[in-house]
């Protein structure tokens, strides 16, 4: 199946952010809605992306070879499951540096936001920041707990993790 340009850079898209969701597609293709997405990859990627048991969009090991980019995720072999490095979007770049510590007590959404604009000096939406956290615990960077409101540690320390920019 030959693809086009716009269907390759797509697959690379795929590639790049899994695991991931329709909302986080949609955010980066510009489409009006998850529907959209879910429509373009069946039509489009087919024989090039699955859901795994959580419904996360994933690229087969053959999507991969064929766009030429490294997964958005690499992994230790030592230490499976957990992540060597993730290569994420700016803004999730600079929640790594200010999210607390493996060891350390977690954060709310809008304790990270208010950490954000003071180390950043950014003023992203509390969504955006909600979303790149969602998007970190399931590269399994980042993990929740459950109080008041959910909260949010790193599930590595930050010297056992390389955080990278996407392009």
């Amino acid at each position: 199946m030959t693809l086009s340009e716009e269907a390759s850079k797509r697959l690379a898209d795929v590639v790049e952010l899994q695991p991931t969701k329709n909302a986080e597609l949609q955010d980066r293709w510009e489409l009006e809605s998850g529907s959209e997405v879910h429509q373009y990859l069946e039509n489009e990627l087919g024989d090039y992306y699955f859901r795994d048991d959580n419904s996360l969009i994933r690229a087969t090991a053959e999507a991969a070879e064929l766009v030429d980019v490294e997964p958005g995720i690499e992994s230790d072999p030592e230490n499976e499951g957990v992540p060597s490095r993730v290569r994420v979007p700016e803004l999730q770049v600079q929640i790594v540096e200010v999210l607390a510590g493996p060891d350390e007590e977690s954060k709310s959404v809008v304790s990270v936001l208010h950490a954000l604009r003071d180390e950043f000096s950014v003023d992203p939406d509390a969504e955006d920041v909600r979303s790149g956290l969602q998007s970190l615990r399931r590269k399994g960077v980042v993990e929740v707990e459950y109080r008041t409101v959910p909260t949010f540690r790193l599930a590595v320390s930050r010297d056992e993790i390389d955080v990278e920019v996407a392009d």
